[in-house]
């Protein structure tokens, strides 16, 4: 068994290139510059590139999920660094000459290639790392998802300002660099245990949860209690994207900034960590409960802000909002370890990832259909809020009832 002295330096490294990968959430950074240079393309067809991204996304990593048995997670890096630099360095070489053939070419460098390139190196960062951390998974699983979800946020005045600077293009170029160079980080410094890291001697919760039941990926796909954390995590992150993606306009349509509505991005990242914590402490009942109670807050708090017009109720509202979003991805991660076996986790979470998708689309559909039929008013997206939040009540009941026969949810 290996020491894990070096356990704490890996998370570090992890995060990093969480940071990095997470830029490609910051797609609403590069759509006005492309909509400047390509006056003839359209929003929708802007918009298609990030939702071609977060499908390549998902698809990334169930193939690092998959490859993870062949490949180890040095390889894996290197493949993603390869897809991403090829990807943004792709991007760079479009020719504003020629939009369609550069619309073409965009969707397969950002979003086939820059979406799977980070799905590839997102899995093979949270499932080779969480490995060091038995006894904190949810912590560990917190700390590198907020890097991942805080990516676009920390780095995004940055990369604003090289645009500003430099041009569109080149700044594509210079993120074709960076981002491989970070990923090659990866391949010196991290590795995974040769076994599975024991939690320290005197920490008797973990210990006792150590033995858990290895379960397969095929197993996991016929059990209840996976399906309905998976339908759990569709309708919390659906809540979340009603109002996520217009968190600035609500903020200035009840009397705020637009820069108030990126206290969205800062709590979603702060949520992980509330959410990892919960995990560790109290267990996936309690962890998942809390994040239920954050979007019903939410929900009420961004309803009562409409009636009253009250600025502070709303953004109140919007930072329950984060919270609730940013906690699901590091929930996913610390119960689909925990509920089934680390063995098989690479191939389970890539899987669980999928969740996503759905999400994706229905968040941000029902809310464009709820502002375009109330007007622009944002009150039917508030309280679709607490409709979803209450589905997701229910399957927290179901996801209870189907969990009792477990051995491996013995830590509640």
């Amino acid at each position: 068994m290996e020491n894990n002295s070096k356990r704490w330096l890996y998370l570090f490294t992890g995060t990093l290139i969480l940071l990095f990968l997470g830029l490609i959430y910051a797609w609403s950074l590069f759509r006005a510059p492309f909509s400047e240079i390509f006056t003839d393309w359209t929003v929708s067809q802007l918009s298609m590139t990030f939702t071609i991204s977060i499908c390549c996304f998902c698809l990334g990593g169930f193939l690092s999920g998959q490859l993870s048995r062949f490949l180890n997670v040095k390889m894996r890096f290197l493949l993603a660094a390869v897809c991403l630099f090829i990807g943004f360095f792709g991007v760079s070489t479009l020719n504003p000459a020629n939009a369609a053939a550069s619309l073409t070419k965009l969707y397969i460098f950002y979003g086939i290639l820059g979406g799977g390139g980070v799905g590839i190196g997102y899995n093979a960062v949270i499932t080779t790392i969480t490995k060091w951390f038995p006894d904190k998974v949810g912590l560990a699983s917190g700390i590198m998802l907020m890097g991942f979800g805080l990516g676009g946020l920390v780095l995004g005045s940055i990369v604003t300002g090289m645009v500003g600077s430099m041009g569109l293009f080149p700044t594509f170029r210079l993120l074709a660099f960076a981002t491989a160079i970070v990923l090659l980080l990866g391949v010196l410094i991290v590795k995974a245990p040769v076994a599975p890291a024991k939690p320290a001697a005197d920490d008797k919760a973990a210990a006792a949860s150590s033995d858990v039941v290895e379960i397969t990926s095929h197993e996991m796909l016929r059990t209840g209690r996976f399906w309905g954390f998976f339908l759990w995590c569709i309708f919390i992150n659906s809540a979340g994207l009603m109002v996520i993606n217009s968190a600035a306009n609500i903020s200035v349509m009840y009397g705020g900034s637009a820069i108030l509505g990126m206290i969205v991005s800062l709590f979603n990242g702060a949520g992980r960590i509330v959410a990892g914590n919960n995990f560790d402490r109290k267990g996936r009942r309690f962890a998942t409960l809390i994040n239920v109670l954050f979007m019903a807050a939410a929900g009420v708090l961004l309803v009562f802000g409409h009636i009253t017009k009250g600025l502070f109720l709303i953004i109140i509202g919007l930072i329950f909002v984060g919270m609730a979003y940013g906690g699901c991805p590091t929930l996913t991660s610390a119960y689909i370890n925990k509920a089934f076996g680390p063995k098989n986790f690479t191939s389970n979470y890539s899987i669980a990832n999928f969740s996503l998708l759905p999400a994706a689309l229905i968040g941000p559909m029902i809310s464009a259909k709820l502002l375009e039929a109330s007007g622009g008013v944002y009150i039917t997206n508030f309280i679709a809020i607490l409709v979803f939040t209450g589905v997701a009540f229910a399957l927290w009941v179901f996801l209870n009832n189907a969990s009792k026969k477990s051995a491996n949810e013995g830590y509640k």
